[in-house]
């Protein structure tokens, strides 16, 4: 009983946010909700564009409409409270938003993370092995490597969440960030040897898992590049093509995740604006590497304009001919 009212004690969170100047909040303000039209319109394009267009039904398209489905999810879990709170002067979260909140995050940022791994066998495949490329990628494989990220995504959330729910929170509950994040409410709790618990097992499964999965998407893209090379001197090019855009996105995606997690004991303060980066700028940046350096893509978005064209314009070409 006693502890239930201990936990009871706290009912929300207070966000400190990115700044206190208005004029600055106002500024972020525009540029956020900016960003966040972009992170509708670019990948939901893509998803569109891979579902409508029979010229994209691949593999590498499949993961690629998945992976934008994924960041769209990802950012709009914290992105349009983000953007309310810029406009308003107390930014509070109620407790239960805030478990919400960062079960979320780390359901769709564990499923990205497999995902991403699952991309890099396909064009290890694609590249290394073209001829048996339909018959090991088949459709069964497909969706079980998209199973298996949802799998891994709800696994990775759940082993921290059903800690974190259980946990006292007595006071402060001043949260330094934009939104709900594991490390900075886990030192919000009461209990101090249940802090360092929680703390060292964010660092083992979120800053551990993330720092694993850079390391072999990193040798995945190395071993691709050192076969290539080897069968042909001129193919490297073409790999290093096909490969610069699933490295950026990767090194943009898991460089501010590994910061921020494997060091959960720190107390930086640019761990505010990384959150920014892996939550609001990564998933914009994913549809733009992707569709400016993608020749195929770019047609397909080209094609989808054009059939929507044809659509509206029927009763002016009819006017025009009557």
């Amino acid at each position: 009983r006693d502890r239930m009212e201990i936990k009871a004690s706290v009912s929300e969170f207070i966000l400190l946010g990115l700044s206190t100047s208005r004029e600055i909040q106002i500024f972020f303000f525009a540029v956020f909700f900016l960003v966040y039209v972009a992170i509708i319109v670019g990948n939901l394009l893509i998803v569109i564009s891979v579902i409508v267009d029979t010229h994209l039904h691949s593999p590498m398209y499949f993961f690629l409409a998945n992976l934008s489905f994924f960041d769209l999810c990802l950012s709009s879990v914290t992105t349009p409270k983000v953007i309310a709170d810029l406009l308003r002067k107390r930014k509070t979260i109620s407790l239960w938003g805030c478990m919400a909140q960062m079960f979320f995050v780390h359901f769709f940022g564990g499923g990205e993370m497999s995902l991403l791994i699952a991309m890099a066998i396909d064009r290890y495949v694609a590249i290394c092995k073209p001829l048996q490329y339909q018959t090991i990628m088949n459709h069964r494989v497909l969706i079980g490597f998209l199973l298996l990220s949802w799998a891994i995504g709800s696994i990775h959330t759940t082993s921290q969440m059903v800690f974190m729910v259980g946990l006292p929170f007595c006071g402060p509950n001043v949260v330094d960030s934009i939104f709900c994040d594991l490390p900075l409410v886990i030192k919000l709790a009461c209990t101090e040897t249940y802090i360092l618990e929680l703390l060292l097992l964010v660092t083992a499964d979120s800053g551990l898992l993330s720092f694993i999965c850079f390391i072999l998407l990193l040798i995945s893209y190395t071993v691709i590049l050192v076969t290539v090379r080897r069968r042909s001197s001129g193919g490297l090019s073409k790999a290093l093509s096909t490969l610069s855009a699933h490295i950026t996105v990767v090194t943009l995606f898991f460089g501010p995740i590994i910061f921020i997690y494997a060091w959960p004991f720190s107390s930086f303060s640019v761990d505010k604006f990384l959150s920014v980066f892996y939550s609001i700028i990564t998933p914009l940046l994913n549809p733009i590497i992707y569709t400016l350096r993608n020749q195929e893509m770019k047609v397909a978005i080209s094609r989808l304009k054009t059939k929507h064209t044809h659509r509206i314009k029927p009763k002016g070409a009819l006017k025009m001919y009557s």
